[in-house]
């Protein structure tokens, strides 16, 4: 789905059911933001074409930014038969974090949100691009929002709306369906029943006392520069798209160098004999038509060869030089370490400066971890109401833990070879 077009639509139809005007959380500036940023992850940048290849640095980015917060995450549901239950799927859940923080990072934020199915519950990782924000309260949690599904049948797009909405201590969710055969239109609305993977689903719930909306919304804890006063996450590379952009010229011209001087033998096409079944072609050596470039130099001509050798050297070290030095620009503006994306050979720092580098690196880690423990615990509170509510299991205090991994800045084996000497000492 197109995310700005779609956020149209939904803040259409729910100005069409409301008495009053409804503005959308979700400006559309910040809607192009995160649908430029999704699209920098899948390779296709609007700046991407036949001669600007990609290096892929978003991707990049967030994965290894994913990896640092996620590595040897341990957390764990413990305290009675009520925690029991919920540790069974919070446990499979934990087994996918990593891909989805991934997402997560690379697009500003990441909904995990419970349901109910006959097997107990289940937990569903919503992408900034398919999740819609309508209001927010003065703390900056989440009040309103509408979730968006499609589904593609031969000719048909299906589309369903789930609004989730909490005034006071009451909260109502609808689901709507709508029927179209164009993208550029939500279609007729129809009964959310005659789709058969919806059919279940109830056309509205209410619910009451209740604190929050059922479900955990994990965002970067990056200032927006782009939308100063959008609540919603920002991606982790959304200080470096221009230098982002430059890097992949950069890496462009690298490829075009290697390809523009790859060695050729210019020969005269006096010497090469015609291809019996196309006389528009030439017979070459075998196998070496990609070295061969025909020119048209008639034998009698003095001043050139028949024969000439073009193999020019590459300017690979002031190239990669500069490619490096703009690694080293995404990496600051990322709050990477140095070394992370440029060649480590390269870093010529000292100690410290080494050490301030992974600390940067470290503070935006730290933060965002504790951002995702936020979110797991509201995912953890959601998934607890749902037991309540649909008496999955008996009731029970629990208590979640969390154990965060701190080896980007702390040397384990390091440390315990210090300990050894101050207790020898």
């Amino acid at each position: 789905m197109n995310f700005t077009r779609m956020m149209g639509f939904i803040s259409k139809e729910l100005n069409k059911k409301s008495d009053i005007q409804i503005d959308m959380a979700l400006t559309g500036k910040m809607a192009a933001q995160i649908d430029m940023w999704s699209r920098m992850f899948k390779n296709k940048a609007y700046w991407l074409n036949e001669n600007t290849k990609s290096c892929n640095l978003p991707a990049a980015i967030a994965s290894e930014i994913a990896r640092l917060v996620t590595l040897e995450l341990k957390s764990e549901i413990s305290g009675s038969q009520r925690a029991i239950y919920l540790q069974k799927p919070y446990i499979e859940m934990l087994k996918r974090i990593r891909r989805y923080v991934e997402y997560g990072c690379a697009k500003g934020g990441l909904v995990f949100k419970p349901y109910v199915t006959e097997q107990g519950i289940n937990i569903q990782f919503i992408q900034a691009d398919a999740f819609f924000p309508v209001s927010f309260d003065s703390s900056g949690n989440i009040t309103r929002c509408v979730f968006a599904e499609q589904l593609r049948k031969g000719q048909s797009i299906f589309t369903r709306l789930e609004d989730h909405e909490l005034q006071g201590d009451r909260l109502r969710i609808t689901n709507h369906a709508y029927r179209s055969t164009t993208d550029a239109t939500l279609g007729s609305e129809i009964p959310i029943q005659s789709v058969p993977e919806w059919s279940r689903l109830e056309y509205e719930v209410v619910f009451s006392g209740v604190a929050k909306v059922p479900f955990g919304y994990f965002k970067v804890p990056l200032a927006n520069a782009d939308d100063t006063d959008s609540p919603l996450g920002c991606s982790v590379y959304s200080r470096a798209v221009d230098l982002i952009r430059e890097a992949d010229v950069r890496y462009s011209q690298i490829s075009w160098e290697y390809e523009a001087k790859e060695a050729a033998v210019h020969i005269a096409e006096s010497m090469l004999q015609d291809d019996p079944n196309d006389k528009s072609k030439k017979i070459y050596p075998r196998g070496k038509d990609r070295l061969y470039r025909p020119l048209a130099i008639d034998s009698g001509v003095r001043d050139k060869p028949l024969i000439d050798t073009f193999s020019p050297d590459i300017r690979s070290d002031p190239l990669f030089k500069g490619f490096n030095s703009q690694l080293k620009l995404i990496e600051f503006n990322c709050s990477l370490a140095y070394g992370t994306l440029s060649d480590p050979q390269n870093v010529d720092k000292t100690a410290e400066e080494i050490k301030s580098s992974k600390q940067r690196s470290y503070t935006l880690v730290s933060d965002t971890q504790l951002a995702l423990q936020d979110a797991l615990t509201d995912l953890i509170d959601a998934m607890d109401f749902y037991c309540s509510i649909y008496n999955l299991c008996p009731y029970g205090d629990f208590n979640a833990s969390f154990e965060w991994d701190d080896s980007i800045v702390v040397d384990a084996e390091m440390e315990s070879m210090r300990d050894i000497q101050l207790v020898s000492a």
